[in-house]
């Protein structure tokens, strides 16, 4: 089934508009006195709009393609009314809640793909260390930081187009001890999966699986060429037909265009994933994309009042680069989000954890403690 949230082709291209330009630090606004042609004629700029808007999706309404670039198009004057539409629906699902998670970069760089975003890419002259799978002694002492760090959900994080059987089996018994002495909740990012290589995950005690479509079916080739949209969506099929909850989302800033954003948060609604990683790139020094801009922070709020808005019940997370993109105005993020990294991330410094807590705080939201105990047995 096609989601209505997929751009319609009957959309008149007759006005060259910020959708169909590539996104920058500076987003540029459409002077245009005339009715968008793209737009329905009930979205507007009042706050009654993003007001109502909010209401029809706590009804059940599914955000359309124009209604999607209209949250993307809108003024920067509108970005209080925007972020309350979003607090509305957020706090309806998820209350005062904040879900920590905590990367663990299990293996890093040595990696054949050439992902033009990626520090630990073949086509990255990045200054990281590289080195190879950790043992499950490594994953388990990372696992016991993140229940220090009150996250909830442990992600094991390896580079690599995907895992060797002997790397599942290591990484299996990591999550089974992890497991037993946790309780945490466990997501791997591994890479290309078999569905054998899933079911054994699964059987091990992973929870979730995250494996990002990073952009538009459109857009895909620009970045990468090493591995294909397809074969992304072919492993998270093979992940849920293991019964993983699958956790994918996207990196914003890569060159891509407004429908592009859209596009990309539509392809996510048919998949029904369960929680969506909203990346802002962090131009990396050594990377085909170095000297990318930083992003319009309030661009950035905007993309996360869409996704929450297009994905009500989903666990949106603030991800990677956030700090850099998002700078002061991270704490608002937090009104359409209910989800952060804490610490750092793969191979780049994020923000101090004890500042991420004092920030949940001083918003009045509440970290949602992770399980002190396993809930049941996980098979041996």
């Amino acid at each position: 089934m096609i989601s209505a949230f997929r751009v319609h082709r009957n959309c008149r291209p007759n006005l060259v508009r910020c959708s169909e330009k590539p996104i920058s630090s500076s987003i540029p606004t459409i002077v245009d006195e005339a009715p968008s042609p793209e737009r329905p004629d009930h979205v507007t700029d009042s706050p009654s709009t993003w007001h109502q808007l909010a209401e029809r999706v706590l009804d059940g309404h599914q955000l359309t393609p124009e209604e999607g670039l209209a949250i993307l198009e809108s003024d920067d004057a509108c970005l209080p009314d925007l972020l309350a539409a979003a607090f509305r629906v957020r706090r309806e699902h998820f209350g005062m809640d904040v879900q920590l998670y905590y990367l663990e970069n299990a293996r890093s760089g040595l990696c054949p793909e050439d992902c033009s975003y990626c520090s630990q890419s073949a086509v990255s002259d990045a200054p990281i260390d590289r080195y190879r799978l950790k043992s499950p002694e490594q994953l388990v002492a990372g696992a016991r930081e993140a229940a220090r760090n009150q996250a909830r959900t442990y992600c094991i994080v390896a580079s690599g187009r995907g895992p060797s059987d002997s790397d599942v089996n290591g990484v299996a018994e990591a999550v089974r001890q992890i497991k037993q002495d946790t309780g945490l909740h466990i997501c791997c990012c591994l890479g290309l999966l078999t569905p054998d290589q899933a079911g054994q995950l699964k059987q091990a005690g992973v929870d979730r699986i995250n494996h990002n479509l990073n952009t538009s079916r459109g857009f895909y080739d620009e970045i990468c060429s090493t591995h294909s949209y397809q074969d992304r969506l072919d492993t998270l099929k093979a992940c849920r037909d293991q019964g993983l909850e699958l956790c994918c989302g996207l990196i914003v800033g890569m060159g891509e265009t407004l429908r592009d954003v859209v596009a990309v948060c539509g392809e996510l609604q048919e998949l029904g994933v369960e929680s969506i990683p909203v990346n802002f790139l962090n131009p990396i020094d050594g990377t085909p994309l170095e000297n990318t801009d930083h992003l319009d922070p309030r661009f950035c709020l905007r993309v996360l009042v869409l996704f929450r808005l297009a994905h009500p019940t989903t666990e949106i997370r603030i991800a990677g680069g956030r700090e850099v993109n998002l700078r002061s105005l991270q704490p608002l993020g937090l009104y359409a989000a209910n989800s952060l990294f804490v610490s750092d991330y793969l191979t780049t410094a994020g923000q101090p954890a004890s500042e991420d807590h004092r920030m949940i705080e001083d918003l009045g939201f509440r970290v949602v403690a992770h399980t002190a105990t396993p809930p049941e047995t996980v098979p041996g």
